[in-house]
């Protein structure tokens, strides 16, 4: 059959018939000879008995659209080949059944033959299924996606590597559409200047090396190159997110798949990324911590693309998480098992396949059972590794691969994948040395030994070259210089193990491959690339051509190898202008030049041939690595300017020749004497790398002779000089000494002391002016340099020698002259002369200019310092401001002045200063009282002051706290005791040392102080936190008081912690002004930078407030830190602080504002709530809370559900307006609903333009769940209104309760009745409960809008199901009740439970009520009304959208839903009934006709099928083999018209055949229909059978279809739907997670949540089971088990049958004899122990030992027996003793 293969290559030896088109890398042009083959494929094939006519139909269908004109460029070979392949996959079309018309005719052929064609058919579809393909050039069409790495990175490109040794390039415009708005933005900024590149944008900022990128292919081009040369194909491609997510929809991102994303914003926990779906506005969140550590926030920024994984979405779908870490975007595991659709896999994404076949190609394989998937020859491995893969993989298993690109050019979808290691981890391949294969085998090397290790003979040699781990690869092109006649595994000169010479040619990231050639030419090539090229090396090439511009000849193009061209400009054509350079360079003509530069971003290399250049011994000068002062080079002037020329060098690098080195001689005008393209010899003068400066000379060097030499030499730093000016430029002045003729500097700077005048002393200078009193600042005799200085400040100095030379002429506290040469914010640094610097730190400044901008200099501003300490080892100095040494001075030169004499002293023991002394105690007199100070003379001449912290030593001593000096008295005198001086300028507490004649004394006027002999005041080392003091306060700011403790002790007091009481601080200024008293105490204090926090709280206020201290209702004082519409934020301390809403700002909701408060206001809160594990807290500023509780409250605090109850009327703020209605925030976390239909009692046509958040609304609470939290409120005025009366629902009625209601509609069988007043409550009264005589017809009893009186027979509040009945024995007993007012008066409230919200339209819609047929459950569905629909369905979308779905499940795995029927009811009255259905159901079992071929063979036709149905319209097996047959034919329409036929036509009491047809239908929607049709048939038989049967139905077939989330998700709703009733539905969920989905945790977490939904008694069954599958689940935990099992029975430890349940798990084999005999002997010491229960058990314990034990062992089980019928006997002895006691 391997010769009938579609894609097989004909026209091979017969010998193989290995498909060539099939496999090979090189494209396919089958499509170019379509037409040629028409032609041929017209004529019968020799094979085929079909005529010819569909074939060229066929091949007419596979024509392109747009064919191309003009000859085809195939070989004859290739035409030929192609041919006979078409003609072969016609005639397999053919023969398989495909073509339409023929599939319509019916078969003649034997139903054999049939079947053969079939497998054949389907063979031939799964080799076209098998065709492995290579990615090739021809098979990247626009549109095609592709991973790829990033390989170079170019200003305005990105070169990616992409698989199959292909490269794409990306432009800079094809990234992002943020980028592009970025680089449009810069470039509207940036349109007067010349430079058109994004200077802001810069791609290597943005990407790196070896990262992964999926890109779309916009274009592939090819590029003619000129000459014989092959043109260059170019592959265009996109980054941008909507292209490179082709494909993606909203729905097929799930967690891990994989995005390309776009940095849209950076905020502070991650970015926002752009996904660019079409049909979603998705965007992604990137958090920090899922960045890969390799990836730096730089890259991250906006415009930057990234390839993503999702980790999942938020409850919404509007946001996708996503991570780049390493750990999971490169864990093959990851891959999307949720995935719907295969639009999930992209290139980039993990995947899992099923391996289909293995060929010689590579492996084909199938995803989801559809998708094709295919590695090829390189990337299975099979190629560069030489894997066996028939051993390595198994047809059949699955495997994990990575998506690497997929071919939207086939016929059906189809993927190629790779099993490579680093494609599959998403790294870049590192050879054995842990780097790049690209590092350690440059391109262009040459490998001396490259051994074969695989031949293929049809795309070339995989080869060794020497570096383990990346193997190299020969393309059958590059084998050698010819053409290859023939490559052989086992012979000729490349067979295996054969080695050769090599040189590599490029290395492809993605494939991990090395391209080699063992082509002679490649080999003796000189380069191989233009990055091979060595810059200013000599090179031979061959003119190709001129190049010609408006000018004439503009240069050369010279071929330096294949494919490398260089550019010789016309400048360097030749040293000298040629005026005809054509006749010169003809083409072909062999040249020598050297390389000026390469850039291989441009592709272009310049050249010389100049033959000064090209002939030079002297080293190229490519950079500043390689200059040194006096190199002498040539260079090339490329520009001449007024005051000098530039000169190119090699490379980038230039330099600047000045007019005055370009000669000896004067030049006034450089371009007289020199011209562009001139080759000069210079020397080096000097350079600056970092400023990127050169500057050269052309004088000869030589030149400088002796004489000036020995001037130079002469010349000493310091000197004071004449000088001429020779050039002036804006930044220096260039002079010639006038002894000496000496060149030297002069620059702007040092023109005067203050840089501000040095620009209008520049002025002043001319060219040739004589210049003097210039001191010698620098110089530098290797480089002749001379810098001068002009500053006075200097030529003073240089005259006082007093300025500073050398480290050696450094004194230690000398003055010395400089100048600011830099200035940083901790430091200044000094110049001297000779480049001796000294460092000015901020510590030697005075205070005053420690606070000055840059401590009040300039850079370049003269400057007096003192040497403060030298480092000669280091050669550093420290200097200090002269003006902070003149302070010392001055205080030392005070301090040496003779005693004062004191004037008139208040204190006569006291006479001169020399009295005064730290420690004494003396007089003083009052001269003023401040409010912080008392200021007082001790005589006539020497004055003082006493603080006020220095008065008094503890508050009870203090009568008036406001003003604590009010109640001295000027001139009262007072006793006091010297502390020191007071700095009054700087108010700093100074020794005593200090003082002067005008010195002010610091006095303390303690008592303590006085009496004391020794005083310590108060500093900050002795202040201890927790410590009281005593303090005043000194200065008020906004949030803070500033309180003296003592002179040099300052602290502040935040606004929170001044007072307990709120109310003063509404004031500060007034509640506590200056110099009023405060106690406080220590909160934090920091010796090292001066700061001290106090409070001035009480000890037991919550000063120091922390999250374990706050409790709820506490009262407390709070600042505002920040205000908005919806809240105001309050700290508490610096630990807490909490939010108030809006709802909980005032009792009054209308005065409700947040916009009255400001910033920085101090308010008083009650604490509401507080969550202290999660930090949160709930604030409330209402006055009912922080003033008076009895205060009158409008709007009552809301705090909980259990405060809100049907029928209240609240207000409440909007907190969301979405679709569905209105979200009313209550109070707390109290959140009401408002139903569209309930916002108004006006039809409002865009209700959302009439709320907004935080609008007031008022409203009446109509339902209320306690359980779920759920709350349900409505707008309308008349139901606000008093007169309201809630609605009744189902929970306000009873069985037995007499009821009005309205007949609603009318069957056969009985009649539906509404309650009136109710929530559209409604039920059925079946015929038989309508009268006392049987009735045949309830139509002809009752009609449409009756109005009845019924008692309730059967009510099931779960499933909401009402049986009414109307007899009159029913209402015998009741006399004169007023049915309407009972009703009214019992009415309920709506109560909005789970159920509610998932099916809302259960409750409220007609359509929806399942109503139950007397007897036989029949459920049946009302249709008129239909605007209580409308309204419902709108309803039920918003209930649905607010709840999400629970976890289900659990029932018959094997799906046989034909098999299951729904129990009969139980209803008494239903007997009958239920006796007429059955002998209905036998009717047509009577009359099946057994006649004739029909009975025979079973129905084949539609026709056959209708007859039968006709007999037998009931029998959903009939009806389901009907829709299995039209799907036979594909008929999936007419399948669905079956199945909705079947469910009109069967009778709606035969409710277990009506259930078996949705069954049938759900699962025909699940295997062939979509996600919408799945949901429609599935919301509509909920509607009409049980739901939790159609539930579990379809969660079967779910499973069945291998459709696990769906499953999931299925079986979470049945728990939550269900689970309080049913115990069934939580153990089937529990053992399909163990069983199916292996997922035990979760179906042990299950438990607990099933205790807590179902009533008591059932929770003891549902414990049982769960304990019994820890012992048989595949995932057993039998100690689990057991110890589930030991809490039972300690419970209920008389129940045997859970000891039995017990015994049965432990009895298993090899399970511990020892445990089990410890079962039996426990259950035998039961209290109360039955006998018949303990006879059954001792012998099922004697039937066990006889199988597993010995004869001891059997023994002893005896003899437990005996010895416990013996103690029942004593004890029922002893008990009837007892007896006989009490009666006598």
């Amino acid at each position: 059959m391997s010769s009938l293969k579609r894609k097989d290559a004909p026209g091979v030896s017969s010998t193989s018939k290995a498909s060539k088109a099939q496999n090979d890398s090189r494209p396919s042009k089958r499509y170019k000879s379509d037409k040629a083959s028409d032609k041929k494929d017209a004529k019968p094939s020799s094979n085929s008995k079909h005529t010819s006519a569909p074939i060229i139909s066929r091949l007419k269908e596979e024509e392109p659209i747009f064919p191309r004109g003009g000859g085809s460029v195939l070989t004859p070979l290739e035409q030929k080949q192609i041919s006979i392949q078409a003609k072969q996959d016609v005639l397999f079309e053919q023969e398989s059944g495909q073509n339409g018309k023929k599939a319509d005719r019916p078969s003649k052929k034997k139903r054999s033959k049939s079947s053969t064609g079939d497998k054949l058919g389907k063979s031939h579809k799964d080799e076209e299924g098998a065709k492995v393909e290579s990615l090739n050039y021809k098979r990247l069409v626009k549109g095609s996606l592709v991973l790829g790495q990033v390989a170079e990175i170019n200003p305005l490109e990105i070169v990616l590597a992409l698989p199959n040794n292909l490269s794409g390039h990306v432009p800079i415009t094809a990234i992002s559409d943020t980028l592009n708005d970025k680089i449009a933005a810069e470039a509207a900024d940036e349109e007067e200047e010349d430079d058109a590149e994004d200077d802001g944008v810069d791609l290597k900022a943005m990407f790196k090396i070896g990262q992964y990128l999926r890109a779309y292919v916009i274009s592939t081009t090819e590029e003619s190159t000129g000459g014989s040369a092959k043109p260059r194909r170019r592959i265009e491609l996109s980054l941008r997110p909507a292209l490179a997510n082709t494909g993606l929809s909203s729905q097929d991102v799930v967690t891990n798949s994989t995005v390309m994303a776009t940095v849209i914003s950076a905020e502070d926990h991650g970015f926002v990324m752009e996904l660019g779906l079409p049909d979603s506005d998705i965007r992604g969140f990137l958090s920090r911590k899922e960045l890969a550590e390799d990836i730096p926030d730089s890259q991250m920024q906006p415009g930057s693309v990234i390839i993503c994984l999702v980790t999942g979405k938020a409850t919404n779908g509007k946001v996708a998480q996503l991570t780049t870490l390493p750990s999971k975007i490169g864990k093959v595991q990851n891959y999307a098992s949720e995935a719907t659709t295969i639009n999930t896999f992209l290139p980039g994404a993990a995947v899992e396949f099923m391996i289909s076949d293995i060929t010689k190609r590579g492996i084909v394989g199938k995803v989801m059972g559809s998708l094709d998937v295919t590695a090829d020859l390189i990337h299975s491995g099979l190629g560069p590794k030489a894997l066996d893969l028939e051993s390595k993989y198994k047809v059949g298993k699955k495997y994990k691969a990575r998506v690497i690109c997929n071919f939207p050019a086939a016929k059906d979808p189809k993927l190629g994948i790779s099993l490579l290691d680093h494609v599959v981890s998403l790294t870049s391949k590192l050879a054995s040395s842990k780097k790049l294969p690209s590092e350690v085998l440059p391109i262009s090397s040459v490998v001396e030994q490259c051994t074969v290790t695989k031949v293929d003979p049809e795309i070339g040699l995989f080869v060794d070259v020497g570096v383990e781990g990346v193997p190299g690869f020969v393309h059958i092109s590059r084998v050698k210089d010819g053409k290859v006649d023939m490559l052989s595994e086992s012979s000729g000169p490349y067979k295996t193990g054969s080695t050769h010479r090599g040189r590599v040619v490029g290395y492809n990231a993605v494939d991990g491959m090395f391209h080699l050639s063992f082509e002679k030419q490649v080999l003796e090539q000189p380069f191989l690339r233009i990055e091979d090229i060595p810059i200013g090396g000599v090179v031979n090439g061959e003119v190709e051509k001129l190049t010609i511009n408006q000018d004439g000849v503009s240069g050369l193009l010279v071929k330096l190898a294949e494919g490398i061209v260089g550019f010789v400009p016309e400048m360097h054509l030749a040293d000298v202008r040629l005026q005809h350079p054509e006749k010169k360079f003809r083409e072909g003509l062999k040249v020598k030049g050297r390389v000026l530069s390469t850039d291989p971003a441009k592709r272009q290399v310049k050249l010389t041939l100049k033959k000064t250049l090209v002939n030079s011994e002297a080293i190229p000068l490519k950079s500043f690595e390689e200059v040194t002062v006096g190199l002498q080079v040539p260079g090339t002037i490329v520009k001449v300017l007024s005051n000098g020329a530039i000169v190119q060098f090699y490379g980038t690098l230039r330099g600047f020749l000045p007019v005055s080195e370009m000669s000896e001689a004067y030049i006034q005008d450089p371009k007289e004497h020199f011209r562009v393209g001139q080759v000069v010899s210079v020397h080096v003068l000097n350079f600056d790398a970092d400023a990127r400066k050169l500057f050269v000379s052309c004088k000869d060097p030589s030149a400088f002779g002796l004489d000036k030499q020995t001037a130079l030499k002469k010349l000493n730093l310091g000197d004071v000089v004449s000088a001429k000016v020779v050039q002036k430029t804006e930044d220096d002045v260039l002079v010639e000494l006038v002894d000496g003729s000496l060149k030297a500097m002069l620059s702007v700077w040092q023109l005067a002391d203050r840089p501000s005048k040095c620009q209008s002393a520049l002025k002043h200078i001319h060219v040739g002016q004589t210049l003097n009193d210039l001191v010698v600042l620098d110089k530098n005799e290797g480089r002749r340099y001379i810098a001068l200085s002009r500053k006075p400040s200097f030529l003073k100095a240089s005259q006082d020698d007093k300025l500073l030379t050398s480290l050696d002429g450094a004194k230690v506290g000398e003055l010395r002259q400089g100048f600011v040469r830099n200035i940083t914010p901790t430091a200044a640094f000094i110049q001297f002369c000779g480049q001796l610097t000294a460092l000015l730190p901020k510590s030697k400044f005075p205070q005053e200019d420690q606070k000055k901008v840059d401590f009040g200099l300039e850079k370049y501003q003269s400057v007096l310092v003192k040497i403060d300490s030298i480092d000669r080892d280091h050669g550093r100095i420290v200097a200090a401001s002269s003006s902070f040494e003149e302070v010392k001075v001055s205080k030392k030169d005070t301090a040496s002045t003779p005693s004062a004499k004191l004037e008139n002293p208040v204190d006569e023991n006291v006479s001169s200063l020399d009295d005064i002394f730290i420690g004494k105690v003396t007089k003083a007199k009052i001269t003023s009282v401040k409010s912080t100070q008392l200021n007082v003379k001790l005589s006539d001449n020497v004055y003082g002051r006493v603080d006020v912290s220095q008065v008094f030593d503890s508050w009870d001593k203090i009568s008036k706290p406001k003003s604590p000096l009010s109640t001295f008295r000027t001139n009262n005198i007072i006793t006091v005791r010297v502390l020191g001086i007071h700095d009054a300028k700087n108010h700093r507490f100074l020794p005593i040392s200090h003082r002067s004649t005008h010195s002010v004394l610091e006095l303390s006027a303690k008592p303590s102080d006085v009496k004391k002999d020794n005083t310590q005041v108060l500093s900050f080392d002795k202040l201890e936190v927790g410590s009281t003091h005593l303090g005043f306060v000194n200065n008020i700011e906004k949030n803070y008081l500033w309180v003296t403790l003592s002179p040099n002790v300052r602290g502040r007091v935040s606004t929170l912690e001044i007072s307990d009481d709120v109310s003063q601080l509404e004031n500060l200024a007034s509640n506590f002004p200056i110099g009023s008293a405060l106690r406080v105490h220590v909160l934090a204090v920091n010796p090292a930078e001066g700061r001290l926090d106090l409070s001035a709280r009480s000890p037991g206020s919550s000063a120091n407030l922390t999250w374990e201290t706050v409790k709820q209702d506490m009262v407390l004082p709070g600042r505002i830190t920040k205000v908005n519409e919806r809240q105001i934020i309050v700290q508490l301390s610096d630990i807490v602080s909490g939010p108030v809403h809006v709802i909980d700002i005032n009792d009054d909701y209308g005065e409700a504002n947040t916009l009255a408060y400001s910033k920085n206001d101090i308010v008083r809160i009650s604490v509401v709530e507080v969550d202290k594990s999660n930090k949160k807290i709930r604030l409330s500023t209402r006055a009912s809370r922080v003033l008076n509780s009895s205060l009158p409250v409008k709007d009552r605090e809301v705090t909980q559900v259990s405060q809100v109850s049907a029928g209240d009327v609240l207000r409440g703020f909007v907190k969301n307006v979405s679709d569905k209605g209105l979200f009313v925030g209550l109070g707390g976390n109290v959140t009401a609903m408002v139903k569209i239909s309930d916002l108004s009692d006006r039809f409002l046509k865009e209700w959302k333009d009439e709320y907004q958040v935080d609008q007031l609304v008022k409203g009446r609470i109509i339902s209320v769940d306690t359980v779920t939290g759920q709350i349900q409120m409505s707008l309308k005025a008349s139901v606000i209104s008093k007169e309201f009366v809630p609605l009744i629902n189902y929970s306000d009625l009873q069985e037995g309760q007499i009821v009005t209601g309205k007949v609603r509609k009318v069957e056969e069988f009985g009649a539906f009745i509404v309650i009136q007043g109710s929530a559209n409550v409604s039920g059925l009264c079946h015929r038989s409960e309508m009268a006392e005589k049987p009735v045949e017809d309830a139509r002809k009893l009752f009609s449409e809008g009756d109005i009845v009186k019924a008692i309730i027979l059967k009510l099931d509040k779960q499933k909401k199901r009402i049986n009414f009945g109307l007899k009159p024995s029913y209402f015998e007993d009741i006399e004169d009740m007023d049915v309407d007012d009972t009703d009214d008066d019992d009415a309920g409230v709506t109560l909005l439970d789970d159920e509610d919200d998932e099916d809302e339209d259960e409750d409220e819609d007609d359509e929806d009520d399942d109503m139950e047929d007397a007897g036989a459950s029949v459920l049946i569905r009302g249709t008129d009304n239909d605007s209580d629909a409308a309204t419902d369905d709108e309803d039920s979308e918003m209930a649905d959208d607010g709840v999400a779905p629970l976890d289900a499940g659990g029932f018959d795995w094997s799906t046989n839903a034909l098999d299951k029927t729904d129990a009969m009811d139980d209803d008494a009255d239903g007997d009958a009934d239920a006796t007429q259905k059955k002998k209905k159901r036998r009717k047509p079992q009577i009359e099946v006709d057994k006649s004739g071929d029909l009975d025979a063979f079973g129905p084949r036709t539609a026709v056959d099928f209708e007859q039968l149905l006709n007999r037998q319209p009931n029998s959903s097996a009939l009806w389901i083999e009907y829709m299995a047959h039209q799907m036979q034919v594909s008929e999936l329409t007419k399948a669905r018209e079956v199945a909705e036929r079947a469910i009109t036509t069967i009778s709606s009491t035969e409710e277990t055949e009506k259930l078996n047809v949705w069954i049938a239908y759900l699962n025909l929607e699940v295997r062939f229909g979509n996600e919408d049709s799945v949901e429609d048939i599935f919301k509509r038989a909920c509607q009409v059978n049980d739901q939790q049967e159609v539930y579990q139905r379809l969660a079967s077939i779910y499973i069945q279809e291998d459709k696990v989330g769906k499953a999931d998700d299925l079986f979470q709703a049945l728990v939550k739907k269900f689970g309080a009733s049913s115990p069934e539905v939580w153990y089937n969920y529990a053992h399909w997670l163990h069983a199916v989905r292996n997922q035990p945790e979760r179906a042990r977490a299950l438990l607990p949540r099933a205790t807590q939904a179902l009533p008591n008694h059932a929770r003891f069954p549902l414990m049982v089971k769960f304990a019994a599958l820890e012992f048989n689940s595949p995932h057993r935990n039998p100690e689990l088990g057991r110890t589930m099992f030991e809490g039972l029975l300690a419970t209920f430890p008389k129940r045997f049958d859970l000891w039995n349940q017990l015994l049965d798990h432990e009895d298993v084999p090899g399970a511990d004899k020892a445990a089990i005999r410890d079962v039996f002997e426990r259950a035998t010491k039961v209290k109360g122990l039955k006998a018949r229960a303990a006879k059954k058990w001792f012998k099922r314990w004697a039937d066990w030992e006889e199988k597993n034990g010995d004869a001891k062992s059997r023994e002893k089980v005896s003899a437990k027996a005996a010895e416990w019928v013996r103690a029942r006997a004593e004890a029922k002895a002893s008990k009837g003793e007892e007896d006989e006691e009490d009666d006598e």
